[in-house]
């Protein structure tokens, strides 16, 4: 078996039998593949729907009455995975017929190990979505099909260079790895992560460190099906969780994912680090207690941790400033060190509003 196609679901009913209906016509044979559904609920309407493509495809389900966790569903579904490569499949993202014959001849059919970060046409995560008109698979086959003809229009990501931060283009709508891959360095999704985005850039962060090229697959894409959406409660998750990825991964590389845009992260990264190169010391960021006061000192040094009381900062972290791991107004006091100095204005001013971010008061030094 070629591939385990892996697609979370909870109450997408219309979205997720179309897409059965697109992996029905797959060109590539149907023993060839299997579809492995995380499902967080019992429905009666989706096991009839599973029912319905019977004969045509391989589903395997694995039901939960957990309460809704994106990585859960997944994780539930990759353990059951056969197939060579690891498809990761939204419940709302249709392929093209060709799609799957495709993805295996331009990337697995040497036995590559690789990642492949497939386009989502269609797909805005913007926007809130309060109501959805039905619309029958016909009408999607036939924009299928007109993709097949006629080709993509690339997805704000295929414009991004230079490409230092690879990860962070990782949407887990589309991607696939081998399956291998995932087993031999425990590439499950981590649970941690609640509500909407940064789990799949994470789960791309530990894919990079792994070893594995992360690589945009020029001539695969899906079809993003629409769906209710609540914008402005997804990307509060959205800051929450990049701030728990921060906090576990704390370096410059994912505070400068946390402090900007995929794309400006990316564009502005080689010259970050290379100002922070050229600064030639170590920062790093302390917390503690200062004259019973909370203190954070951001662009500090180790030998600023004498001011704390006792000669012990609480909390240590190896980042420069750009990005904190802390709620809006956690900090009672962040004093902005010296060394912040030296960066470029860019960079200052990105320190300083994050400071302003996560502190009641701020005390930066003169000429900041």
């Amino acid at each position: 078996m070629l591939f385990s196609i892996v697609i979370p679901y909870k109450q997408r009913l219309r979205n997720v039998r179309a897409v059965f209906a697109s992996l029905a016509e797959q060109t590539l044979a149907a023993d060839r593949f299997e579809v492995v559904v995380g499902a967080l609920e019992y429905c009666e309407e989706y096991v009839a729907a599973c029912r319905e493509f019977a004969g045509r495809l391989n589903i395997v389900s694995v039901l939960s009455d957990a309460a809704w966790n994106v990585s859960h569903a997944r994780n539930l579904a990759m353990r059951q995975a056969s197939g060579q490569v690891t498809v990761i499949l939204d419940a709302d993202m249709a392929l093209p017929a060709g799609l799957l014959e495709r993805l295996y001849l331009d990337h697995f059919a040497r036995g590559q190990n690789v990642c492949v970060l497939g386009q989502a046409v269609g797909y805005s995560g913007k926007e809130s979505v309060e109501e959805v008109t039905a619309l029958p698979y016909s009408h999607y086959r036939e924009v299928l099909a007109r993709i097949e003809r006629e080709g993509a229009e690339p997805d704000v990501r295929w414009g991004v260079r230079p490409l230092p931060l690879p990860w962070a283009l990782v949407w887990s709508g589309l991607v696939a790895l081998p399956t291998a891959t995932v087993r031999s360095h425990d590439l499950a999704f981590d649970e941690g992560f609640q509500g909407w985005g940064a789990e799949d850039q994470e789960w791309g962060w530990r894919i990079h460190a792994s070893g594995t090229p992360i690589v945009l697959g020029e001539r695969v894409y899906g079809l993003h099906l629409p769906h209710p959406r609540d914008a402005p409660a997804n990307f509060a998750c959205f800051r929450a969780n990049r701030r728990y990825f921060l906090a576990k991964w704390p370096c410059l590389e994912v505070e400068v994912y946390r402090a900007y845009d995929f794309a400006e992260a990316n564009r502005r990264f080689d010259d970050i680090r290379r100002e922070v190169v050229e600064m030639g010391v170590d920062l790093c960021c302390l917390r503690g207690s200062v004259g019973g006061r909370d203190v954070l000192l951001v662009g500090a040094t180790a030998a600023d941790g004498a001011v704390f009381d006792g000669g012990v900062p609480s909390d240590t972290l190896p980042l420069v400033g750009f990005a904190l791991p802390y709620p809006d107004g956690d900090v009672g006091e962040c004093r902005v060190m010296a060394p912040i100095l030296r960066l470029g204005a860019a960079s200052r001013e990105t320190v300083l509003k994050e400071a302003e971010r996560v502190a009641a008061r701020v005390v930066a030094p003169v000429g900041s």
